[in-house]
């Protein structure tokens, strides 16, 4: 603490190497929180950089009444809240139809279309070793949990994140927002109420035991196997009946375990116009969830090869997994490879 205080001292003074090393400790949980916020990773990527240059045109108001790290925190909340009063962006349930009819009705799942993902290798930092704060980052991280909080107001989405996720107190969290204690109180009931009508059911308890852990791997290890085989049949094994999958940004989604197998079908048919030739399959992980980096020929008609041979990136599917079935798949385009540390072409 008194080291941060002098570092933020002559950060105030001007010094910016000491301004450098105090940004460069809070920039990891500065970008987790603008994504919380967000469900964007490139906007808050943009909102923490944002962030640093108004911390250093304004250091001046940093008078110390509170740690550096809460007055960047506040900073960078308010930018975020600068930019959803702007975009205005809420979710609202798909508008068209699904890629494939289902069996039985199914409502439209949320729409998000700004959602991306967040690399697990870019979560990770070395001295998270507390289960418990592993816990709650993995709770909070989830795309469900994502999608579910896009559906507050900013004010309470900020409020809800900054209390039971940051666990800051109601006065610190009123300080942050410029607020009262009982606006504090009241927007946090409120987002609470609204956080239980959006979060999937079976997400009521978010702990997992290393052995459900266990058993996401070796189903990972199957889904790959569907894939890089063609074998719609395979697949079926692991889904829910209920499995739901989407593509932001694309309003493209799929409810039920029978249209996503109709899909794919025609996907693995080498007589279908919307065959891709071989697969390959790389697994990696994102949100604190298994996914899969599928690469595939792309060929420009039934029965053609890639013109270079090489397989090329498709998509990247971020999968929930609940009692053994994969109950919603989230698409991502291969532009989100880099992320992940994953090249956009791989040899057979």
């Amino acid at each position: 603490m008194v080291e941060e205080q002098a570092l933020a001292d002559a950060a105030r003074a001007g010094d910016e190497d000491a301004f450098a090393a105090l940004a460069e400790r809070y920039r990891w949980e500065l970008s987790v929180h603008c994504y919380r916020m967000l469900g964007s990773y490139d906007d808050a990527e943009d909102i923490v950089q944002e962030t640093l240059l108004r911390a250093w045109r304004h250091r001046d108001g940093y008078a110390g009444r509170s740690t550096f790290r809460a007055w960047l925190y506040k900073i960078a909340t308010n930018a975020c809240l600068d930019l959803l009063a702007r975009d205005r962006r809420r979710p609202a349930p798909y508008a068209g139809p699904p890629l494939a009819a289902s069996a039985r009705p199914h409502t439209p799942p949320a729409d998000v279309p700004w959602l991306q993902p967040f690399p697990d290798r870019l979560l990770e930092r070395s001295g998270d070793a507390d289960p418990a704060a592993a816990a709650v980052a993995r709770e909070t991280i989830e795309l469900a949990f994502l999608v579910a909080i896009q559906h507050l107001p900013a004010r309470q989405r900020a409020v809800l994140l900054t209390r039971d996720v940051l666990g800051w107190t109601a006065p610190e969290t009123a300080e942050l927002l410029d607020t009262s204690v009982a606006s504090v109180k009241s927007a946090l009931q409120r987002a609470r109420a609204t956080l239980r009508l959006h979060l999937p059911e079976r997400r009521a308890d978010w702990t997992r035991p290393p052995a459900a852990r266990a058993d996401e791997r070796a189903l990972l290890r199957r889904y790959v196997a569907a894939h890089e085989r063609a074998e719609p049949g395979a697949l079926a094994a692991l889904l829910a009946a209920d499995v739901r999958l989407t593509m932001p940004p694309h309003p493209a989604w799929l409810a039920g375990g029978d249209a996503l197998l109709a899909f794919t079908g025609r996907v693995f048919d080498p007589a279908s116009s919307w065959y891709h030739g071989r697969w390959r399959c790389v697994v990696t992980g994102a949100n604190r969830q298994p996914a899969v980096a599928h690469y595939v020929e792309f060929p420009s008609a039934p029965h053609a090869t890639g013109a270079d041979g090489r397989l090329h990136a498709q998509v990247v599917d971020v999968l929930a997994i609940e009692d053994g079935r994969v109950t919603a798949i989230t698409s991502f385009g291969p532009d989100r490879l880099p992320g992940f540390g994953l090249p956009p072409v791989v040899d057979r």
